[in-house]
């Protein structure tokens, strides 16, 4: 199949092309005319959190929309938020936004029961109640809100907005252009010819556009979360130029060998694009399998990126070999280096020739005369980096988190330092006390059930209870002592929930809900499903491994070196993201919990991507085992005929992932380094010495009987 791809794709060159223009201005007007909206959609199916959230919709559907917090502030002493000019402009903001359509309620921070002016006066909250969920809020009515406040600026107010309905949609951030270029000079580096990189650059880049309006049309239908594009932008672009790289150097060799441009386009076709196929494969199943956690924000997530792998995968086997045949013999025509001529395939190294105890077939020879100790380190060095992961804290960042220079920070920070922390982060508890109970009793429970809330430790305050349309419904907001993300808040709502209600609301169903209990219980969810999520994705690899290279030993090997890698990549994440290591200050990070999601997309972008490499190499290395060498020769001269364009290849996807490190989301911010550090870790030490140092141990037996016995398709050649 991938034979005649090739060939169909080499003789209508430029209707190949031609079509894939076709495709990505159809596919960029269809995201403009029909592209849906990113927004993040935590509905958690059988969670406390979200029984508190059917319950306010059914009893009290004014509260059961996200809010938004407008913090106006008045550092001049002379014109306190109290004074009469500020005053005004507030009221007059409230009354307006409490007009519009799709706002349940706007609370002035004036009104009692409970005035929200900070004791020095300088800060007062307003709160202001959509009908819907964040996700749902029509732009227009978001916008409408914040524009009436206007008004309080051109009195001398400082206004910010915080709360859920403030999330925004993420966007380049210009950081990608920056990994663009670097990837543009590792690959000018690498080929050390233009047109090489520009055929590269140009499969990748085409790739990625489809893939995005693709992805944009998806999210028309499938609610994608606002880390989505830029998620699917990072990984997209990463393996699109890796696949696209490892093909154009498979038919580089072909061509310097002395094959004719078509011919080798071919080959390479059927030997790199087998394995672009299987490694490509393995990233989409790898991150569809986030199905089985069976939470729609955490799969849209990895739909979102498996939209985009597909597109590089469809272009990396049509749109390249086409352009590769309109360079022809061109294609290394402009050079910035020489490039070297490539061992053909069964042409045995000279063993007597000193030459050959140089470079990577020397390091190997090294690593397989201590086979042992090399193992031994590499695991060492692993287990090292993956230790911070016992301290690993699932969570959501508050405001605080944010980029210093955005309204949410600045809202947060005015929040903390006038209200308290708890502020930013309210719990809504409902409590339903029967219709057998009279409206005296239902009275004084609901007063009672306030009072014992009001002296948890923990609990700043604790509001009047409102009762529902049933009037035996009774929801309060509990204010939190600490901040949102804090350890000791989701302590609190544990508390809450397993002794404080079941005690003291006795006979009464009782939920504890709100953004703040919604992202705890996000938390707690993954941290029960994501045992049954490794399981899948590891059997999965481990058949496919297994069908690719028969031999139960590689596939177990390749899976399980994979998970130590995982592992090491956390422990970093942990450490900076978490702990607040070097280089947290640097990067503008914040300590807080680790976003809850990511451990799960990391665990399987990494273990798709670091397949993908173990493919490239075993592949090359049985390829020289079933040509004739004997076990450590395959290894040292499979290893030294793909190291490069392998090392090439991860350099590519550290350039482009730590590009993205510079965004000012911290949740890409941490998808970046993650990925970064992960695929630079799997490179240097799996790669260079597990991997080595681990067939050197097992030697013949590691591919099964009949490795040798019989000839086998040549695949994966890079």
């Amino acid at each position: 199949m991938l034979s005649a791809l090739a060939r169909f794709s080499t003789r209508h060159r430029w209707i190949v092309v031609a079509m894939w223009l076709l495709l990505i201005l159809g596919a960029l007007l269809g995201s403009r005319a029909a592209g849906g909206t990113f927004s993040n959609d935590l509905t958690l199916a059988g969670t406390d959190s979200q029984a508190a959230y059917d319950t306010l919709r059914a009893q009290i559907p004014e509260l059961s929309g996200d809010g938004m917090q407008v913090l106006v502030h008045s550092g001049d002493t002379a014109n306190p938020v109290t004074s009469t000019a500020l005053r005004a402009a507030v009221e007059e903001a409230v009354a307006t936004v409490g007009a519009l359509d799709g706002v349940a309620a706007a609370r002035s921070p004036y009104s009692p029961p409970l005035p929200m002016i900070s004791a020095d006066s300088t800060t007062a909250m307003v709160t202001i109640q959509f009908t819907d969920r964040a996700k749902d809020i029509p732009a227009a009515t978001l916008a409408a809100a914040q524009g009436a406040f206007d008004g309080v600026r051109d009195v001398g107010g400082q206004v910010e907005f915080g709360g859920p309905a403030t999330q925004a949609e993420s966007g380049p951030s210009g950081s990608e252009a920056y990994g663009l270029l670097a990837a543009a000079l590792v690959l000018l580096l690498v080929f050390g010819s233009l047109f090489a990189m520009l055929a590269t650059l140009l499969t990748a880049i085409v790739a990625l556009g489809v893939g995005l309006a693709s992805m944009s049309m998806v999210a028309s239908f499938v609610t994608i979360g606002t880390s989505g594009p830029i998620v699917a932008a990072m990984i997209g672009l990463g393996v699109g130029i890796d696949y696209a790289l490892l093909i154009v150097t498979r038919h580089r060799e072909g061509i310097a060998q002395g094959l004719a441009p078509n011919d080798s386009i071919v080959i390479s076709m059927t030997t790199a694009g087998r394995s672009v196929l299987v490694a490509g494969a393995t990233v989409i199943i790898a991150i569809l399998s986030l199905y089985a956690i069976g939470i729609p924000f955490v799969s849209s997530l990895g739909l979102a990126a498996a939209v985009v792998v597909s597109a590089t995968m469809l272009a990396a086997v049509t749109l390249l070999p086409a352009l590769l045949a309109i360079f022809g013999r061109n294609l290394d025509r402009v050079r910035v280096r020489k490039m070297g001529i490539t061992r053909p395939l069964g042409a045995a190294a000279d063993e007597g020739d000193p030459s050959q105890d140089a470079g990577w077939r020397g390091w190997v020879g090294r690593i397989q005369r201590r086979r042992w100790i090399a193992a031994f380190a590499a695991l060492v060095v692993l287990a090292i980096l993956a230790v911070p992961l016992l301290s690993l804290r699932l969570g959501t960042a508050d405001g605080g988190a944010q980029a210093a220079d955005t309204t949410q920070r600045k809202a947060y920070d005015l929040i903390v330092d006038g209200f308290g922390a708890g502020w930013a982060g309210p719990l809504l508890i409902t409590a339903d006390f029967g219709a057998d109970s009279s409206p005296d009793q239902i009275q004084a429970s609901s007063a009672e059930l306030r009072t014992e809330l009001a002296a948890v430790d923990g609990v700043s305050a604790v509001t009047q209870p409102r009762l529902g349309t049933d009037g035996t419904t009774a929801v309060y907001t509990v204010i939190p002592t600490s901040s949102p993300d804090e350890a000791a808040t989701e302590t609190l709502v544990h508390i809450l929930r397993d002794r404080v209600l079941p005690a003291a609301a006795a006979g009464a169903v009782s939920h504890v809900g709100g953004a703040t209990a919604t992202s705890i219980d996000l938390a707690d969810t993954l941290l029960a499903q994501i045992g049954w999520f490794i399981l899948i994705v590891v059997g999965l690899a481990f058949i496919v491994l297994l069908i690719e290279f028969k031999a139960p030993f590689i596939a177990a090997m390749a899976v399980l070196m994979n998970l130590l890698a995982v592992g090491a990549a956390y422990g970093p994440v942990v450490a900076v993201f978490q702990w607040g290591w070097w280089p947290a200050d640097v990067l503008g990070v914040v300590p807080g919990p680790v976003e809850s999601f990511v451990p799960v997309m990391l665990f399987a972008v990494l273990f798709g991507l670091s397949t993908d490499y173990t493919v490239f190499l075993l592949s090359r290395i049985r390829e020289e085992l079933v040509g004739g060498s004997n076990p450590d020769r395959a290894v040292r001269d499979g290893l030294a005929a793909t190291a490069r364009v392998i090392m090439a290849a991860a350099s590519v996807m550290v350039v482009v992932f730590g590009s993205f490190i510079l965004n000012d989301q911290r949740t890409v911010t941490m998808f970046g380094f993650g990925l970064a550090v992960a695929i630079a870790v799997y490179a240097a030490v799996v790669i260079l010495v597990l991997i080595p140092a681990l067939l050197a141990i097992a030697g013949r037996a590691a591919w099964g009987r009949r490795s040798s016995s019989r000839s086998v398709p040549l695949v994966g050649s890079q």
